[in-house]
Protein backbone atom coordinates (compact mmCIF):
# COMPACT_ATOMS: atom_id res chain seq x y z
CA UNK A 1 0.00 0.00 0.00
CA UNK A 2 1.22 3.31 -0.64
CA UNK A 3 0.38 7.03 0.23
CA UNK A 4 1.90 9.58 -2.19
CA UNK A 5 4.16 7.29 -3.37
CA UNK A 6 5.54 6.33 -0.14
CA UNK A 7 5.14 2.64 0.70
CA UNK A 8 3.17 2.76 4.21
CA UNK A 9 5.21 -0.59 4.81
CA UNK A 10 7.96 2.04 5.65
CA UNK A 11 6.03 3.71 8.20
CA UNK A 12 6.09 0.28 10.04
CA UNK A 13 10.16 -0.22 9.62
CA UNK A 14 10.43 3.80 10.40
CA UNK A 15 8.63 3.41 14.01
CA UNK A 16 10.21 -0.15 15.08
CA UNK A 17 13.28 1.66 14.01
CA UNK A 18 13.54 4.36 16.20
CA UNK A 19 11.50 3.11 18.72
CA UNK A 20 14.44 0.03 19.09
CA UNK A 21 17.20 2.64 18.14
CA UNK A 22 19.20 -0.72 16.69
CA UNK A 23 18.46 -2.30 13.51
CA UNK A 24 19.05 -6.38 14.48
CA UNK A 25 15.93 -5.86 17.07
CA UNK A 26 13.64 -3.99 15.05
CA UNK A 27 14.28 -7.04 12.48
CA UNK A 28 13.70 -9.34 15.48
CA UNK A 29 9.79 -7.65 16.18
CA UNK A 30 8.92 -7.64 12.17
CA UNK A 31 10.39 -10.85 11.51
CA UNK A 32 12.53 -9.31 9.22
CA UNK A 33 16.59 -10.34 8.04
CA UNK A 34 19.23 -8.04 9.38
CA UNK A 35 19.89 -6.84 5.35
CA UNK A 36 16.07 -6.72 4.40
CA UNK A 37 16.03 -3.72 7.78
CA UNK A 38 19.12 -2.72 7.12
CA UNK A 39 17.63 -1.59 3.24
CA UNK A 40 14.87 -0.18 4.95
CA UNK A 41 16.71 2.16 6.97
CA UNK A 42 19.22 2.67 3.43
CA UNK A 43 15.21 3.87 1.85
CA UNK A 44 14.43 5.98 4.93
CA UNK A 45 17.78 7.50 5.13
CA UNK A 46 17.75 8.78 1.46
CA UNK A 47 13.51 9.90 1.96
CA UNK A 48 14.83 12.06 4.84
CA UNK A 49 18.16 12.74 3.83
CA UNK A 50 19.07 12.28 6.96
CA UNK A 51 20.96 9.22 9.11
CA UNK A 52 18.24 8.54 11.47
CA UNK A 53 20.40 6.69 13.28
CA UNK A 54 24.20 6.94 14.26
CA UNK A 55 26.66 4.59 15.60
CA UNK A 56 27.45 5.47 19.28
CA UNK A 57 29.99 3.10 20.34
CA UNK A 58 28.60 -0.41 19.51
CA UNK A 59 24.94 0.99 19.90
CA UNK A 60 23.26 3.31 17.70
CA UNK A 61 21.46 6.50 19.23
CA UNK A 62 18.82 8.22 17.21
CA UNK A 63 19.67 11.93 15.52
CA UNK A 64 18.34 15.04 16.16
CA UNK A 65 15.78 14.92 13.75
CA UNK A 66 14.85 11.23 14.48
CA UNK A 67 14.28 11.95 17.93
CA UNK A 68 11.51 14.75 16.81
CA UNK A 69 10.12 12.11 14.30
CA UNK A 70 9.44 9.27 16.84
CA UNK A 71 6.36 10.53 18.43
CA UNK A 72 5.37 11.91 15.26
CA UNK A 73 5.55 8.60 13.76
CA UNK A 74 4.02 6.90 16.29
CA UNK A 75 0.84 8.55 16.54
CA UNK A 76 0.41 8.77 12.42
CA UNK A 77 0.75 4.48 13.07
CA UNK A 78 -2.03 4.64 15.85
CA UNK A 79 -4.61 6.82 13.89
CA UNK A 80 -3.80 4.52 10.29
CA UNK A 81 -4.38 1.37 12.98
CA UNK A 82 -7.43 2.70 14.15
CA UNK A 83 -8.74 3.74 11.08
CA UNK A 84 -7.47 0.51 9.05
CA UNK A 85 -9.13 -1.51 12.45
CA UNK A 86 -5.79 -3.18 12.75
CA UNK A 87 -4.17 -4.12 15.80
CA UNK A 88 -0.29 -4.77 16.49
CA UNK A 89 0.14 -7.94 18.32
CA UNK A 90 1.48 -7.45 22.21
CA UNK A 91 2.98 -10.00 24.25
CA UNK A 92 4.19 -8.06 27.32
CA UNK A 93 6.22 -11.56 28.02
CA UNK A 94 8.62 -11.58 25.60
CA UNK A 95 8.03 -7.26 24.36
CA UNK A 96 11.43 -4.93 24.99
CA UNK A 97 9.34 -1.93 24.19
CA UNK A 98 10.07 1.37 25.85
CA UNK A 99 7.38 3.41 26.87
CA UNK A 100 7.86 7.70 27.55
CA UNK A 101 6.51 8.92 30.89
CA UNK A 102 6.92 12.09 32.13
CA UNK A 103 5.91 13.02 35.65
CA UNK A 104 7.43 15.05 38.66
CA UNK A 105 9.83 14.20 41.44
CA UNK A 106 7.57 13.63 43.38
CA UNK A 107 5.67 11.05 41.70
CA UNK A 108 8.79 9.51 40.85
CA UNK A 109 9.43 8.81 44.35
CA UNK A 110 5.71 7.19 44.93
CA UNK A 111 5.64 5.23 41.84
CA UNK A 112 8.58 4.11 41.10
CA UNK A 113 8.78 0.90 43.37
CA UNK A 114 5.22 -0.38 43.38
CA UNK A 115 5.33 0.06 39.34
CA UNK A 116 8.77 -1.13 38.49
CA UNK A 117 8.09 -4.66 40.44
CA UNK A 118 4.19 -4.98 38.27
CA UNK A 119 5.81 -4.08 35.30
CA UNK A 120 9.10 -7.27 36.29
CA UNK A 121 6.55 -9.48 37.15
CA UNK A 122 5.07 -9.87 33.63
CA UNK A 123 6.95 -8.12 31.64
CA UNK A 124 10.76 -7.93 32.61
CA UNK A 125 11.66 -6.90 28.73
CA UNK A 126 9.82 -3.63 28.93
CA UNK A 127 11.76 -0.32 29.98
CA UNK A 128 10.80 2.88 31.06
CA UNK A 129 11.98 6.36 30.13
CA UNK A 130 11.03 8.93 32.28
CA UNK A 131 11.21 12.63 32.24
CA UNK A 132 10.18 15.80 34.53
CA UNK A 133 7.24 17.65 33.95
CA UNK A 134 8.91 20.59 32.13
CA UNK A 135 7.51 23.97 33.42
CA UNK A 136 5.77 24.84 29.75
CA UNK A 137 4.17 21.19 29.90
CA UNK A 138 0.67 22.50 30.22
CA UNK A 139 0.94 24.75 27.00
CA UNK A 140 2.87 21.99 24.73
CA UNK A 141 0.61 21.17 21.97
CA UNK A 142 2.31 17.78 21.23
CA UNK A 143 3.17 16.61 25.08
CA UNK A 144 0.71 13.37 24.87
CA UNK A 145 2.14 12.86 21.48
CA UNK A 146 5.82 12.86 22.77
CA UNK A 147 4.70 10.64 25.87
CA UNK A 148 2.68 7.80 26.12
CA UNK A 149 1.34 8.86 29.32
CA UNK A 150 1.99 11.76 31.95
CA UNK A 151 1.46 11.21 35.90
CA UNK A 152 0.16 14.93 36.96
CA UNK A 153 -2.43 16.39 39.54
CA UNK A 154 -5.78 16.18 38.19
CA UNK A 155 -7.72 18.78 37.19
CA UNK A 156 -3.94 19.91 35.02
CA UNK A 157 -6.27 21.01 32.14
CA UNK A 158 -4.49 18.63 29.60
CA UNK A 159 -6.31 17.56 26.77
CA UNK A 160 -6.97 14.08 26.12
CA UNK A 161 -8.35 11.73 29.31
CA UNK A 162 -7.20 11.33 32.41
CA UNK A 163 -7.82 8.22 35.61
CA UNK A 164 -7.20 8.45 38.85
CA UNK A 165 -3.77 7.19 40.70
CA UNK A 166 -3.80 8.13 44.12
CA UNK A 167 -4.62 10.39 47.02
CA UNK A 168 -2.29 12.44 49.25
CA UNK A 169 -2.95 15.47 52.10
CA UNK A 170 -0.27 18.12 52.88
CA UNK A 171 1.42 18.44 55.86
CA UNK A 172 3.97 20.44 57.38
CA UNK A 173 7.61 19.92 57.62
CA UNK A 174 10.19 21.52 59.79
CA UNK A 175 13.85 21.00 61.60
CA UNK A 176 13.48 18.48 64.59
CA UNK A 177 14.23 21.06 66.94
CA UNK A 178 12.13 24.03 65.58
CA UNK A 179 11.84 26.39 68.43
CA UNK A 180 7.95 27.06 67.42
CA UNK A 181 6.72 23.53 67.30
CA UNK A 182 4.19 23.12 70.33
CA UNK A 183 2.83 19.49 70.97
CA UNK A 184 3.79 18.70 67.90
CA UNK A 185 1.95 21.79 66.10
CA UNK A 186 2.36 25.18 64.80
CA UNK A 187 -0.18 27.69 64.97
CA UNK A 188 -1.45 30.04 62.12
CA UNK A 189 0.20 32.95 63.83
CA UNK A 190 3.47 31.05 63.66
CA UNK A 191 2.70 29.60 59.99
CA UNK A 192 2.90 33.63 58.77
CA UNK A 193 5.62 34.90 60.28
CA UNK A 194 7.74 31.85 60.13
CA UNK A 195 10.18 31.95 56.76
CA UNK A 196 9.15 29.46 54.22
CA UNK A 197 10.59 27.03 51.73
CA UNK A 198 8.29 25.88 48.48
CA UNK A 199 7.70 24.21 45.64
CA UNK A 200 7.77 25.57 42.17
CA UNK A 201 6.26 24.01 39.35
CA UNK A 202 6.51 26.80 36.82
CA UNK A 203 4.28 30.04 35.63
CA UNK A 204 0.61 29.90 36.69
CA UNK A 205 0.70 26.19 38.09
CA UNK A 206 -0.96 27.06 41.59
CA UNK A 207 -0.35 23.65 44.68
CA UNK A 208 -2.59 23.09 46.86
CA UNK A 209 -0.76 24.98 49.52
CA UNK A 210 -0.60 28.36 47.21
CA UNK A 211 -4.46 27.47 48.14
CA UNK A 212 -4.93 26.94 51.24
CA UNK A 213 -2.65 30.19 52.04
CA UNK A 214 -5.10 32.37 49.57
CA UNK A 215 -7.81 31.27 51.10
CA UNK A 216 -6.53 31.91 54.40
CA UNK A 217 -5.43 35.44 53.76
CA UNK A 218 -1.68 34.14 54.48
CA UNK A 219 0.67 36.22 52.54
CA UNK A 220 4.25 33.71 53.21
CA UNK A 221 7.73 35.17 53.81
CA UNK A 222 9.13 32.73 50.70
CA UNK A 223 12.76 32.53 52.09
CA UNK A 224 13.26 29.76 49.15
CA UNK A 225 11.89 28.00 46.18
CA UNK A 226 13.25 25.11 44.74
CA UNK A 227 11.82 23.32 41.70
CA UNK A 228 9.34 20.61 42.70
CA UNK A 229 9.07 18.64 46.58
CA UNK A 230 11.74 16.65 46.36
CA UNK A 231 14.46 18.90 47.68
CA UNK A 232 12.46 20.59 50.24
CA UNK A 233 12.69 18.46 53.00
CA UNK A 234 17.16 18.72 52.64
CA UNK A 235 17.06 22.51 52.67
CA UNK A 236 14.74 23.01 55.59
CA UNK A 237 17.00 20.84 57.99
CA UNK A 238 18.94 22.69 60.35
CA UNK A 239 16.86 26.16 59.45
CA UNK A 240 13.69 28.05 61.07
CA UNK A 241 12.00 27.54 57.45
CA UNK A 242 9.19 25.31 57.29
CA UNK A 243 7.90 23.90 54.18
CA UNK A 244 4.23 22.15 52.74
CA UNK A 245 5.07 18.59 51.62
CA UNK A 246 2.45 15.67 50.63
CA UNK A 247 2.65 13.39 53.67
CA UNK A 248 3.46 10.02 51.07
CA UNK A 249 6.76 12.17 50.79
CA UNK A 250 7.45 13.44 54.01
CA UNK A 251 7.41 9.94 55.43
CA UNK A 252 9.99 8.60 53.25
CA UNK A 253 11.81 11.73 55.10
CA UNK A 254 11.03 11.50 58.73
CA UNK A 255 13.06 8.54 60.97
CA UNK A 256 13.82 8.91 64.36
CA UNK A 257 16.19 11.66 65.64
CA UNK A 258 16.28 12.47 62.03
CA UNK A 259 16.74 15.93 61.28
CA UNK A 260 13.61 16.97 60.09
CA UNK A 261 9.68 16.00 61.41
CA UNK A 262 6.19 16.23 59.93
CA UNK A 263 4.01 18.81 61.65
CA UNK A 264 0.07 18.39 61.94
CA UNK A 265 -1.17 21.64 60.01
CA UNK A 266 -3.17 24.13 61.49
CA UNK A 267 -5.41 24.43 58.39
CA UNK A 268 -7.15 21.49 58.03
CA UNK A 269 -6.84 18.48 55.54
CA UNK A 270 -5.82 19.65 51.75
CA UNK A 271 -6.03 16.85 49.55
CA UNK A 272 -3.81 16.53 46.39
CA UNK A 273 -5.13 13.92 43.84
CA UNK A 274 -2.61 12.80 41.04
CA UNK A 275 -3.44 11.03 38.05
CA UNK A 276 -2.17 9.50 34.53
CA UNK A 277 -3.10 11.22 31.08
CA UNK A 278 -2.99 9.96 27.64
CA UNK A 279 -3.98 10.92 24.16
CA UNK A 280 -7.43 9.12 23.55
CA UNK A 281 -6.31 7.25 20.78
CA UNK A 282 -3.68 5.89 22.48
CA UNK A 283 -6.26 2.99 23.87
CA UNK A 284 -6.26 1.99 19.81
CA UNK A 285 -2.85 -0.10 20.59
CA UNK A 286 -2.81 -3.53 22.99
CA UNK A 287 0.62 -2.00 24.38
CA UNK A 288 -0.96 1.14 25.62
CA UNK A 289 -3.78 -0.97 26.81
CA UNK A 290 -1.84 -3.25 28.66
CA UNK A 291 0.49 -0.04 30.61
CA UNK A 292 -2.83 1.66 31.27
CA UNK A 293 -4.30 -1.79 32.94
CA UNK A 294 -1.09 -2.08 34.77
CA UNK A 295 -1.71 2.00 36.12
CA UNK A 296 -5.01 0.86 37.03
CA UNK A 297 -3.37 -2.05 39.24
CA UNK A 298 -1.46 0.55 40.66
CA UNK A 299 -3.93 2.67 41.56
CA UNK A 300 -5.74 -0.41 43.90
CA UNK A 301 -2.58 -0.81 45.15
CA UNK A 302 -1.68 3.06 46.72
CA UNK A 303 -5.78 3.47 47.46
CA UNK A 304 -5.35 0.48 49.82
CA UNK A 305 -2.40 2.37 51.59
CA UNK A 306 -3.17 4.19 54.91
CA UNK A 307 -3.33 8.27 54.82
CA UNK A 308 -2.60 9.88 58.00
Amino acid sequence: MTLGGIDLNLLISLKVLLEEGNVTRAGQRLELSQPAMSASLARLRRRFDDELLVRAGRDYELTPLARDLLPEVQHAVRLLSRALRLEDQFDPSTSERTFRLSMSDYAISVVHEPLLRLLESTAPGVRLEIEGLGVDIRSSEKVLVDFDALIAPLGFGFPGASRPLWRDRMVLMTSRDHPRVEDGRLSLEALAELPHAVAGFGPGILTPADRVFGELGITRHVALQVHGFLPLPFVIAGTEMVAVVPERLARTHVREGGPVMTVEPPFGEVVLAEGYWYGRDRMSDPAHRWLFARFDELAEELSEELVG
